[in-house]
């Protein structure tokens, strides 16, 4: 297995977190790599990158003022196989990587990732009334994955709303 790098930088606009990396993320080495996950399809469809972009293209999101990471490390087949453990060490990186690093806005996505983050026991999907990391918009989507029932369209309309959200913020800046 490869490690998949996070691409993270001080100024982004949207820092991505997923679950962990898939086994294929695993084995490439790149975000979002399951020719399943329609995360890339997803990004580009709700106008949050210029074309659609592929897994080995990760990196250049950064360019775009876009980082990725995961909030467990290990590869898995699915989410299930995640330990306490793993998700009690990824909270704590995260929250570490979220405090310095101070993204505009957090997209968890997938509502477990942001329940494991949070410790909440729930949460509506778009903005959180509160963020966990003062002045980072906390923004809870569905997952990309080709498992989640939620039809395509509705998964699009959700992230579509993130461009907007960035000006917002750039505008209390």
């Amino acid at each position: 297995m490869n490690q998949v790098k996070d691409y993270m930088k001080h100024d982004l606009d949207i820092l991505f977190v997923g679950f962990n990396p898939s086994l294929v993320s695993g084995e490439t080495g790149h975000h979002f790599a399951n020719p399943r996950n329609r995360f890339w399809t997803i990004l580009h469809r709700a106008g949050i990158t210029p074309r659609r972009y592929h897994p080995e293209e990760d990196f250049t999101l950064l360019d775009l003022g876009y980082g990725l990471t995961n909030i467990v490390t290990r590869p898995t087949k699915e989410a299930a196989e995640i330990t306490r453990e793993e998700y009690e060490e990824g909270r704590k990186t995260l929250n570490e990587k979220i405090t310095f690093y101070k993204p505009r806005i957090v997209c968890f996505v997938g509502k477990g990732v942001y329940l494991e983050y949070s410790k909440q026991k729930r949460a509506p999907w778009g903005v959180q009334d509160t963020s966990v990391v003062p002045h980072v918009m906390d923004f809870v989507a569905p997952s990309s994955s080709g498992l989640v029932r939620i039809k395509v369209d509705k998964i699009v309309h959700l992230y579509s709303q993130l461009p907007d959200l960035v000006q917002q913020m750039k505008k209390k800046e």
